[in-house]
């Protein structure tokens, strides 16, 4: 429309052409007299200096049309019960600072619930981008669930691209070449080896053994990786002396791990996530009133570590709930939804004094430590977590995420001076509350730097309709415009309108169709039920059929290809989101990728599909407002 308004210096055609642009565009957003949410065209951010990395992100990609499934999820604690350790072996691993995690239950893992929750995580800020304001994971939440220590040294230390010296030093033993990958061993021999300690073993052995459970332990759970059955061997130095070990701080460490984790799935090249993903749902059961099971006890009666409350299967209605239902759900998340300090509540009897003692520094300011993954812990923008209100927060400042590279032997701690200086002086940047604060301008700010939308409350197909139909009104507009009195230059201008009105129509409608959605198959969603997990291999595209296949490198511009052969009105149009890179991976069958979750090795990639169905030439935005309410409340 600014194009219309530049080509007539005229004012009083100007004035002509701005009710005219006026009365199309209110044609072509109203309906029933009530304006659209303005963010229903603009999801946000308004002001993009906090979330600068809009583009990169998956919601990006979900605005265009760009479904990449749920995420595949990479943990192992459904094994962890198959090993028998021995009360020697159990009291050393409580002087490691593991005697809580080992407790860890085998939770199934919810992935449309993780998927939907990655969409709104952001790496510029390490918190989510809810509707009602940003939330984190911290290490108060680490410690209250995992019961891991948050304050200690940092994890750090020297890096390994080969097994066999540091295995034999530390295990006794080293794995053959068919279980090694670099500077990592795969869990299976870990378990083979050595999940059944002798009851004849000397201390050196039980010491071996219980290292070999530590490594398996945090590979399963805080560390594991993206491989999906590896863990990097560089931990073992740390499990040499069972009582140096219990001073690192490895709630602080597990929590950096999953920040990186989150923050390269949200990627929208991304389709993989590790991580303590148990760490990742349990925090949501807790926080959100999203997907939560329902309990077969009495909450008041705690276990510590509080993971355990949802230990073994859980009554709810999860088994039909997949990404696109995660997501309109948080979309819409009222604050009734929230339980801000879900630990109020819970007796602190039942909690170690030394992890109470750690407490404070869930308030602090600093910077998380495990190896190269170093991450900001941000609580000042979560102060409501903390029962405290919640003031605009200062500018995060962009750090470097490093990465350690291919080089072994190095000792990172020289590597990450600045960050571990950071760490050092965490007890010195404890966030304090402010008194008698109105929450009304954080609230002002927040909605206009965040992202308050990932998916589209209108269906691309009806957004589809309404620029047909306002193209439609601007060719009709070009064709019955009276160029009496105009100059040379105003008709060729009408007359350029005209010309490319009609090319688009031509371009976007085709043969007089819209898209509209299937009344079987919904838009963006693969099935109903429980989202199946693609695997490895099964992104090939599908061949064609009985039906021509279009893809589609931005549905917001809604392009579709032309075919050479005619379209059938019942055949359907397959739109692939095609653009998610994946993450080369080695998977090992007898590992499983999420307990619970349902895979089919022969599932498609996610696909969009939908009628082509025959549309009135004379139909125009006032038809198609009469024929959909595309009103949308905050």
């Amino acid at each position: 429309m600014n194009v219309l308004w530049q080509m007539f210096p005229c004012k009083k055609t100007k004035r002509s052409l701005a009710e005219l642009t006026a009365a199309i565009l209110t044609d072509a957003t109203l309906s029933n007299s009530n304006m659209m949410d303005y963010y229903a065209t603009n999801p946000g951010p308004i002001d993009d200096s906090i979330l600068y990395d809009q583009d990169k992100h998956v919601s990006a990609a979900v605005w265009e049309g760009q479904e990449r499934g749920a995420l595949r999820c990479h943990e192992h604690t459904s094994k962890l019960d198959r090993w028998l350790l021995s009360d020697k072996q159990i009291e050393l691993v409580k002087k490691a600072g593991f005697g809580y995690l080992r407790l860890i239950p085998a939770i199934s893992l919810d992935n449309p619930l993780i998927s939907a929750l990655v969409e709104r995580w952001r790496k510029e800020t390490n918190t989510f981008h809810m509707t009602v304001g940003e939330m984190t994971i911290t290490l108060e939440d680490v410690a209250y669930l995992l019961g891991l220590p948050i304050d200690g040294e940092a994890v750090i230390g020297v890096t390994y691209t080969t097994c066999d010296s540091v295995c034999y030093k530390y295990l006794g033993k080293a794995p053959d070449s068919g279980y090694t990958s670099g500077g990592m061993v795969k869990l299976s021999w870990l378990k083979e080896a050595f999940s059944e300690c002798p009851e004849d073993a000397t201390i050196e052995d039980i010491e071996c053994h219980t290292r070999a459970y530590l490594l398996y332990l945090v590979g399963s759970t805080i560390f594991s990786t993206t491989t999906g059955n590896k863990v990097p061997v560089m931990y073992l130095p740390l499990f040499e002396n069972f009582d140096e070990a219990g001073k690192y701080a490895w709630g602080a460490a597990a929590l950096s791990f999953l920040y990186r984790a989150l923050g390269n799935a949200s990627l929208r090249s991304q389709s993989t996530i590790s991580g303590c993903l148990t760490l990742l749902q349990c925090w949501s059961y807790y926080h959100l009133n999203v997907g939560r099971p329902k309990l077969h006890h009495d909450p008041i009666h705690e276990c510590f570590p509080f993971v355990l409350r949802w230990k073994g299967k859980h009554n709810g209605p999860t088994s039909n709930r997949d990404v696109a239902f995660y997501r309109k759900t948080l979309d819409s998340l009222k604050p009734t939804d929230v339980e801000w300090c879900p630990y109020a509540n819970i007796s602190h009897t039942v909690i170690p004094d030394n992890i109470l003692n750690q407490l404070i520094l869930g308030r602090s300011k600093t910077m998380l430590i495990c190896y190269d993954k170093a991450e900001r812990h941000l609580p000042d923008r979560c102060l409501r977590q903390f029962g405290m209100h919640q003031t605009i927060p200062e500018a995060v400042l962009k750090w470097e995420r490093k990465t350690r590279g291919v080089d072994g032997g190095v000792d990172l701690s020289g590597k990450m001076e600045t960050e571990l200086s950071e760490w050092a002086n965490r007890r010195f940047h404890i966030v304090e509350a402010e008194e008698d604060l109105d929450e009304g301008d954080y609230m002002n700010w927040y909605l206009k730097v965040t992202r308050r939308l990932v998916g589209r409350p209108i269906p691309i197909s009806s957004e589809f309709q309404r620029m047909n139909a306002a193209l439609r009104d601007i060719a009709h507009v070009a064709d019955t415009l009276s160029t009496h009195g105009m100059d040379d230059q105003q008709i060729q201008s009408v007359t350029r309108i005209r010309y490319i009105a009609h090319e688009c129509l031509r371009d976007y409608v085709g043969n007089s169709t819209v898209v509209t959605p299937n009344s079987q198959i919904d838009i963006g969603k693969m099935s109903r039920g429980k989202e199946r997990v693609r695997r490895r291999g099964t992104s090939k595209r599908r061949k064609k059929d009985n039906c021509e296949e279009y893809y589609v490198s931005s549905i917001h511009q809604a392009q579709l290809y032309h075919v050479e052969n005619e379209i059938d009105p019942q055949q359907h149009i397959c739109i692939t989101g095609n653009g998610v890179e994946e993450v080369e991976e080695e998977e090992e069958e007898e590992e499983q990728l999420s307990h619970g979750s349902e895979e089919s090795p022969c599932e498609p990639e996610a696909t969009t599909v939908v009628d082509i169905v025959n549309q009135s030439p004379l139909e125009t935005s006032e038809d198609v407002t009469r024929q959909k309410d595309y009103g949308v409340t905050a």
